[in-house]
């Protein structure tokens, strides 16, 4: 993609391509989920499904790096599913993928406006989700270089917690700042693992969620710097990183914490002080552990708006650019920001948040679990796509010399986690197929995102007459 006056802008650089890969992972599901995993699965459960699914999430990351460095372009994915699958599977990504992160951005106002009640209760909720929208707004407006330096900041702040905690927490393992428990928690009840396979499976589909957006590096390849060096590095960092972070924190929660205490499955959104980020922080006695920890969740949800309209605007430029999406998308202005994608994606975000408002908002929970099945789906979608591109690639005698990076173990990598998460999509609410009658308002729920997917891909496929790529 040529820099130019009416193109993206290549403005994004390595520290913030390594930010915006690790930024995408570390959010509330680490803070706030992370106390329920560990009493669900006991510690070792917690530490076998998240270091699973972490495998998986390295092996997509790496597909989607060979890709990104071969052909950078914004859009990446949705984009790659149109060239090496079919035209209408791209369409449904594409526009699929948009929704999720429009949608995530109007659940990250409603939890915004959440935290903010901890410090002022009297103040209406829609005042800070106001304030919020228009701050996430205005550093996508400025510039490609002001969304990564705040993606820069609001990750830095989640990165330097995390040590932090890591570092607190293996000090009271080893006595310093408190009495160790030793290994005492690793051992009673059920521990190390609670509730077997069937535990370990729930905490999958928590782990899943967990680790979406970790493919924003593949949206932001197409205005790196240097994409052909940028995102193999930012790649390569994810693994180790999100390994480090998340098995270490289980490690030192599972340890410190027993997985009977009842505290942590009070840890949400509104009970912040439950956060075994918090009660670790008070026990090595920093008496305003909560007000801290509350302030980190709020940069992770802000990190997390701040990403998804980021991300969600520049698919849509992509679909314009591919003729899948109206003309007005792809203007861009003077900056390299594509202004009325932009507007359109945080018109959608602000029209989805006002329906949490409306009739105890039935339509917005909806419209949530409508776009929580499209990261699933677009993980697998770069399953698919990498494969198909690889086999293209031998198909034309084409030397595996002329990609600048190279996925791991293809074509393993890709197949294992296409069959993931295939599995922990058909998973999400198995406990609804559960019992003497099917709930058919629960399977409605969740997986009506895997009809609406596949209606867009099929209504395409008609209206166009596409074809499987050859």
């Amino acid at each position: 993609m040529a820099e130019g006056k009416n193109n993206l802008h290549r403005a994004l650089k390595a520290r913030h391509m390594n930010m915006i890969a690790l930024g995408g992972a570390i959010g509330t599901g680490l803070f706030l989920a992370g106390g329920e995993t560990v009493s669900t699965a006991g510690p070792g459960g917690a530490l076998v499904a998240y270091g699973f699914i972490g495998i998986m999430v390295f092996f997509l990351m790496t597909s989607l790096g060979e890709m990104a460095t071969y052909l950078p372009v914004s859009g990446s994915f949705g984009v790659y599913a149109s060239r090496y699958v079919d035209k209408a599977f791209g369409f449904a990504l594409g526009w699929n993928y948009w929704f999720n992160w429009a949608i995530t951005l109007a659940a990250e106002l409603v939890a915004g406006a959440l935290i903010m009640q901890y410090w002022f209760p009297d103040t209406p909720a829609i005042v800070w989700s106001a304030t919020f929208i228009t701050i996430l707004f205005l550093l996508n407006f400025m510039s490609t270089r002001a969304y990564g330096e705040g993606e820069y900041f609001f990750s830095s702040m989640k990165v330097i917690t995390v040590i932090v905690f890591l570092v607190i927490g293996t000090l009271l393992i080893f006595g310093v700042g408190g009495t160790s428990p030793g290994m005492t928690n690793w051992t009673i009840g059920d521990a190390p693992f609670v509730g077997g396979i069937g535990s370990i499976f729930a905490i999958f589909l928590i782990a899943g969620f967990s680790f979406q957006g970790t493919e924003l590096v593949g949206i932001a390849a197409g205005e790196s710097e240097n994409p052909e060096k940028n995102v193999p590095k930012a790649i390569k960092s994810i693994f180790w990183r999100i390994l480090l972070f998340y098995i270490g924190s289980f490690i030192v929660i599972g340890t410190l914490i027993p997985y009977t205490d009842p505290n942590l499955l009070s840890s949400d959104i509104e009970n912040v002080a439950m956060s075994p980020f918090t009660l670790i922080f008070h026990r090595f006695g920093f008496n305003y552990a909560a007000g801290f920890i509350n302030f980190i969740i709020l940069t992770a949800v802000l990190s997390a708006g701040n990403s998804g309209l980021y991300a969600s605007t520049r698919m849509l430029y992509a679909l314009a650019e591919e003729g899948k999406a109206p003309k007005v998308f792809l203007s861009v202005n003077k900056r390299g920001v594509p202004v009325p994608a932009l507007i359109a994606t945080a018109a959608i975000g602000l029209f989805a948040f006002l329906t949490s408002l409306v009739g105890e908002g039935a339509a917005y929970n909806w419209l949530i679990n409508i776009s929580g099945m499209s990261g699933f789906i677009a993980w697998v979608g770069i399953a698919v796509a990498h494969y198909r591109f690889r086999r293209a690639f031998k198909a034309q005698g084409k030397s595996l010399d002329a990609i600048p990076y190279k996925a791991s173990l293809f074509p393993f990598g890709p197949l294992f986690a296409f069959t993931i998460c295939i599995v922990v999509m058909m998973g999400q609410n198995y406990g609804a197929f559960i019992g003497d009658e099917i709930n058919w308002y629960d399977v409605a729920v969740s997986y009506i995102g895997i009809p609406v997917f596949l209606l867009t891909y099929l209504g395409y496929k008609w209206v166009k007459g596409s074809e499987l790529i050859p």
